[in-house]
This record gives C-alpha cells, structure tokens and sequence, in this order.
C-alpha cells in the first residue's frame, strides 16, 4: 500500500512539474513576440500596432512601412538573435562551471573577442567585414588561456573561474589602452563598447543569423552533456561522460555564440548571468527545458531593453549595453551576497 501511494505521488509531483515548465515555456514565448511588438511600435515616432501588423503583411511606400520594415525589424530581429547567443552561452557556462555567477562578460571571453574586435575597429578599419571572425578568434584565444592556466590534471570550475577573473581583467586594461594610444578614433568605437543597437540594419542580421544558427543546432548536441556535467566530475564519468572533452566542447560553443554576439552588438553584459539563473529558478537544471527557455529569455530581454533604451530616454538614445548593467549588476551583487551567506 506505502509503495503505490508513494508512486502516486512521484507521479503527481511528474505531472506537476510537466505543468508548470509547459506554462513557463508558453509565457516566454508570449513575452518574446510582445516584446518584439512593443520594439516595433515604439521609438521618437510611435507607431500602433495596427499599423505595425499592416506593414508587415503588406507591401507599400508609406512612411510606417519604410520605418517599422526598414529601420526597426531588422534592429529588433537583431538585438534577438544576440540575446538568445548570450543566454545560450552563459547557460552552458553556469552548467559547466556549477557556478551560478558564470558568464561569458565575467570569465574572459567576451572581453577577449572584445579586444580583438577593437583591435580591427582602431589599426585595421579598412578590415571591419572581418570583424565577426576577429572576435570569434579573440574570444576564443581568451577560452584557451583561460583553460590551460586551469589545468592541472584537469580544468576544475572553480580554478577555470578563478584564471576567467584575471584574464578578464588584463584584456580590460589592454583594451583600455589601446585606446589611450588611439585617443583621436576611440569616438567611433565608445557605442560599440557600451554595446549598443543603434544603426543596426538587415545586412547586420543576415551577418550575425548563420551563425546564430549553426550555435544552436550545435548547443541541442551537447544538451546531454551538460546535463551529466551538472551532476559533477565523479558521477559523469561513472555515467560513460568524457568529461574533459564535454567540457572543451561545451566552452568553445559558448565561445562561439559570444564572440558572433560581441561582434555585432558590442559588449552587451549580463544577459548570460540574469536569464539562465532566473529560468533555472522557475524550471530546473534539466538543459532540455533549461536551454530552450533561457535562449527565448535573452532574446526578449535584449529586445526589451533596447526599446526602453532608445524610446524612454528620448531624444537621448541610451546604449541597451548600460542599461543591461544597470539591471544585472545589483542582480549579480545580490547572487554574491547570497553566496557568502551560504
């Protein structure tokens, strides 16, 4: 008798978790598509949504169709994709790490694709079509000092976490006087290293889509991974986890998905260390419900932010890159605090 109502109530518990990831999935994707619709409608000439829905259906020469078509979809769709990179990437990091304060801005690999991006915007400019792959190879640079300073037998979390903060924080200071040396070009590249969307158009999207999309297809391969990795070292192996290889693979993925997002948005921070631990509040560490609902978070985040960065602060357009920091530090002070009381 103990055993079935026992088995009962696991079953209840099932049934109950099925639920509610079913209807925090169904509300981010709701989230998503209105706050695309809210970055479609809102800007110095605001636009209703009737309006909106008109111009997206049909062809014509008026002036909605021109703005929302021409200047705020491809912006929108945009600041999307470089939102689901993002929480995409630090998903996979705050896994791989079983760290919670784990992001692609903290560890050092943004501000690697950071500094090779700059690096081309100041002495190469004639080689800006190269930008994408420059801060791909910085940040990936940056992943592999990171990951040979934390070898010792193995790459621990907390030795990767330790050598991320200190690589981190050289590039910072190398990027800080390259442009000291440049000070007469450091106007053009101080949008780019606030992180901003602004003047971002269809050929920055179709840029930044393949790989967006190679990034995802290759992060639900190593969704089984991640999940053994969660359970640690010792218990991974036992489960027939190549847990070095997993982890190399898992790193240079997030890396990827950075450095295409960093090269195309600037260093927009946070978004990997707020959305993937709100979501793993709500959901669970399961990658298979954790991954897709973090992905549609960044992307709503981003494209919400942005709005409210280039509609509420007008005339004024206010970088989304400093607004996202305005939002995720006092929440990464908070996950510190946290820690230390544990």
């Amino acid at each position: 008798m103990a055993t079935i109502v026992t088995g009962q109530r696991a079953q209840e518990v099932r049934t109950s978790r099925s639920i509610r990831r079913g209807s925090v999935l169904i509300i981010s994707l709701v989230l998503l598509l209105l706050a695309g619709l809210y970055g479609l409608m809102s800007g110095s000439i605001p636009i209703p949504a009737r309006e909106v829905w008109s111009s997206l259906l049909h062809a014509s020469d008026s002036e909605s169709r021109q703005i929302v078509w021409n200047l705020r979809l491809p912006r929108v769709l945009t600041g999307m994709l470089a939102g689901i990179c993002l929480a995409i990437s630090g998903t996979f990091l705050q896994g791989v790490f079983r760290n919670p304060l784990a992001d692609p801005g903290i560890i050092g690999v943004s501000s690697g694709g950071g500094l090779a991006a700059v690096v081309i915007m100041i002495l190469f400019p004639e080689k800006i079509a190269y930008l994408p792959i420059a801060a791909f190879l910085g940040a990936l640079a940056a992943a592999a000092v990171v990951y040979a300073l934390s070898w010792k037998g193995g790459a621990s979390p907390i030795r990767l976490i330790l050598a991320g903060v200190a690589v981190n924080s050289l590039l910072g200071a190398a990027m800080t006087a390259l442009m000291i040396l440049n000070s007469e070009k450091v106007q053009s590249v101080l949008p780019w290293m606030s992180g901003s969307l602004n003047g971002r158009s269809w050929p920055h999207f179709q840029t930044l889509l393949p790989y967006a999309v190679i990034g995802i297809i290759a992060s639900i391969f190593l969704i089984k991974t991640a999940n053994l990795l969660v359970l640690g070292d010792d218990a991974a192996k036992l489960l027939g986890s190549r847990v070095e290889i997993g982890r190399l693979l898992i790193i240079l993925l997030s890396t990827f998905l950075a450095g295409a997002s960093i090269s195309i948005v600037g260093m927009v921070g946070f978004v990997g260390l707020v959305v993937p631990h709100i979501v793993r509040l709500l959901v669970g560490n399961d990658y298979r419900i954790l991954l897709p609902i973090s992905a549609i978070g960044g992307g709503t985040l981003v494209m919400a932010a942005d709005t409210a960065a280039r509609s509420w602060f007008d005339p004024i357009e206010f970088p989304v890159g400093i607004l996202l920091a305005l939002l995720g530090a006092p929440f990464f002070l908070y996950l510190l605090r946290k820690g230390v009381r544990r």
